[in-house]
């Protein structure tokens, strides 16, 4: 479940540079045609088309890969993905830009199997590494994490799966706690393969790149998930198996899935799968969560930390999509952080907050050396009716102050977060 241009090795993507002239001295072939449906401008636009959908628009003969470029023969940065792991790709992911209301035609050259492949810009990137005997990571692919029964040992980079883009980057912890949390980004370029190491020094401390923004405690933090059973939440944490896996990984987009079997809610046992895609470009990330074995009348949720909120979180209505979210001088930098959730409208479920009691101090303690408690706690949060097997999608929004100034107020903010949610209520056309 790779990215198809990888090495034999499949450890990580492989891009050679190769001159344009040369990949398209056959002329053109065939073509695509997008068009935006809305009258504003759409850049970093990522379009996915399985290689059945190629196949019909354009026809690709055996031992041929498609490469695509712009009218004035610029290349469109791209990727080839195998997301089942057979060792053949079947989706192309597209980055195209696109003007209001434009219909825009890219050119498909068919290229020998055996070419090489242009490098792009890599504006996503995943990291799951291993802390190793001599103290250094080894980035993996999959991986189980340790179970809390005996005992807490940090064996992960960062303590955490990493995801990023050229805006912000996001961690998920690797062990029974399960929180998410945020990298505030200053610079474009990715970083989370540094982080944990000297090279980079502590990322609790502001940098030239940025700084972990975020205090979890016991809450959900970013994004964390949930389910509620009969008014009650039960973290998905603690369960008997927590792998990571790597789906693709890429200069347009990367995807992993978090994959969880023994969940225990008020005594049944459930399995559930977080499939978190990340593109260039936005201020989210994209999640589907699919659980098996929802008890009657439970909701998928998901939440945001308010243990250092002052001011009141907000909710708001497009046509599309529920939104929660918050917006305060709530960093670590002592700065404004906005975080939110959109979800499908039709899909919205109870929008709550719980206690801001401190769990782990009345003794509830699940992992001690980091003042952790399974109980969920100052979490903002918004559920999804649960239907089994059946994924639930939302999208988490966060911002930083520091970075641009148009998140230094909640106004802003949630003007991107209404811009954002149109864009993806019309998708770009394929016509």
């Amino acid at each position: 479940m790779k990215t198809i241009y990888q090495n034999k090795m499949n450890i990580k993507l492989v891009y050679l540079i190769l001159m344009a002239g040369f990949l398209f001295s056959c002329g053109k072939e065939a073509s695509l045609s997008f068009r935006n449906p809305q009258s504003v401008e759409r850049p970093d636009e990522v379009v996915i088309l399985t290689k059945e959908e190629l196949q019909a628009k354009v026809g690709l003969e055996e031992g041929t890969f498609p490469f695509f470029k712009n009218a004035d023969n610029s290349l469109v940065p791209f990727q080839l993905d195998d997301m089942n792991n057979d060792g053949k790709w079947d989706e192309v992911t597209l980055l195209l830009q696109f003007a209001p209301n434009e219909t825009k035609e890219v050119f498909v050259e068919k290229v020998a199997g055996n070419s090489s492949l242009p490098e792009f810009e890599k504006r996503t990137n995943l990291r799951l590494g291993i802390k190793q005997e001599d103290g250094s990571y080894k980035e993996v692919d999959s991986y189980r994490a340790l179970p809390c029964s005996d005992g807490f040992e940090v064996i992960a980079q960062g303590e955490s799966v990493n995801w990023e883009n050229d805006k912000i980057g996001f961690r998920n912890y690797f062990d029974c706690r399960n929180v998410k949390d945020l990298f505030g980004k200053l610079k474009p370029e990715m970083i989370i393969d540094k982080i944990h190491t000297p090279e980079m020094g502590s990322y609790h401390d502001l940098a030239d790149w940025g700084m972990d923004v975020l205090h979890c405690g016991s809450s959900l933090g970013s994004g964390g998930i949930a389910l509620m059973k009969d008014d009650s939440l039960f973290r998905l944490g603690s369960t008997e198996v927590y792998e990571y896996q790597k789906l693709t990984e890429g200069p347009v987009r990367s995807v992993f899935e978090l994959r969880y079997k023994g969940w225990d809610v008020d005594g049944e046992m459930l399995e559930a799968v977080e499939h978190i895609s990340i593109y260039p470009g936005k201020y989210w990330f994209e999640s589907d969560v699919t659980v098996t074995g929802c008890p009657a009348g439970s909701q998928i949720v998901t939440g945001i930390v308010t243990s250092h909120l002052k001011r009141e979180p907000f909710k708001f209505q497009t046509d599309n999509f529920q939104c929660i979210g918050t917006h305060d001088v709530q960093s670590l930098n002592n700065d404004e952080l906005g975080m939110a959730v959109i979800v499908p409208l039709e899909e919205a479920g109870k929008i709550g907050r719980t206690t801001d009691i401190n769990f782990f101090k009345l003794g509830y303690e699940t992992v001690p050396e980091k003042g952790f408690s399974q109980i969920i706690s100052e979490t903002y949060y918004i559920g999804q009716k649960c239907e089994s097997t059946q994924p639930a999608k939302h999208y988490f929004f966060s911002v930083w102050g520091l970075d641009k100034d148009q998140w230094k107020t909640e106004e802003g903010f949630k003007k991107y977060i209404k811009e954002e949610a149109e864009k993806l209520s019309e998708s770009i056309v394929l016509l």
